[in-house]
């Protein structure tokens, strides 16, 4: 019987620098090759940290009998993954605008479903640290459990919602954050059926592959926490308070 050391067989890191510590410690290694982080809260490093994960799944799958389908729709959305990014960032200057929102305000809201739960964590850790606006994140299916009773219409929620089978429920909760006044900006996929109205701003963006919906949404909503800053007058490149290596335990 293999002893609880043993119980793995090797360790795989996926990381940017190839000098790292973490590279020269782990057996296996996958490098992301995002190029260099001018900035500690880069965009490029997590999307590209989604893509490789994405591939490795996509392999991991072939060995494990994944669907050909399946497989064949990873890759697919992969590929045309540039071209979607490249469309939404023709939607910089709408979302500059919609930063101007943001200038004023002390905290704000981010909310996801599933897959998109950890892209609006993510997006509110962007907020925090290069504009310094208070911001969480929380999974929309748990919003009665403590934030609802912080949502008025000094609260901006920023919501991400693609077309996909949580659409419907996630509608739901954005609905009880209506109801209570908040100030609601969506990103959303064109057709998903949200209207614009005086509580309620919607970001339409084009159509994207399911399987690369997360490295997708995490473009414009990390672009809002850009220009917030950029208004503020903040360093986006060298954030207060922040170290590109973790040095204490």
């Amino acid at each position: 019987m293999a002893s609880k050391k043993n119980s793995y067989l090797s360790t795989l890191a996926i990381c940017n620098v190839a000098a790292s510590t973490l590279v020269r410690e782990a057996d296996l290694v996958l490098l992301t090759k995002a190029g260099v982080e001018i900035g500690v809260a880069s965009t490029k490093a997590f999307t590209t940290q989604l893509t490789v994960l994405l591939l490795l799944v996509a392999k991991l799958g072939r060995l494990n009998n994944m669907a050909e389908s399946t497989e064949q729709a990873i890759v697919h959305a992969l590929q045309i993954l540039p071209n979607r990014i490249e469309q939404v960032l023709t939607f910089e200057s709408k979302i500059k605008k919609l930063a101007e929102q943001f200038v004023d305000k002390h905290h704000a809201l981010f909310l996801g479903r599933g897959d998109e739960y950890p892209i609006a964590m993510e997006a509110a850790l962007k907020l925090k640290e290069i504009s310094y606006l208070h911001a969480e994140a929380y999974a929309a299916g748990e919003l009665k459990h403590g934030p609802l009773a912080l949502i008025d219409s000094d609260m901006p929620v920023i919501v991400i919602a693609p077309t996909n089978k949580m659409l419907e429920k996630l509608k739901s909760n954005i609905e009880e954050v209506k109801a209570r006044g908040g100030k609601l900006y969506v990103f959303a996929e064109q057709g998903a059926g949200f209207v614009s109205d005086d509580t309620m701003q919607i970001i339409n963006l084009p159509h994207i592959e399911e399987f690369t919906a997360p490295i997708y949404y995490t473009v414009p909503t990390q672009l809002l926490a850009y220009h917030v800053a950029l208004i503020k007058g903040t360093d986006v490149d060298q954030p207060r308070n922040l170290a590109k290596s973790v040095t204490v335990e």
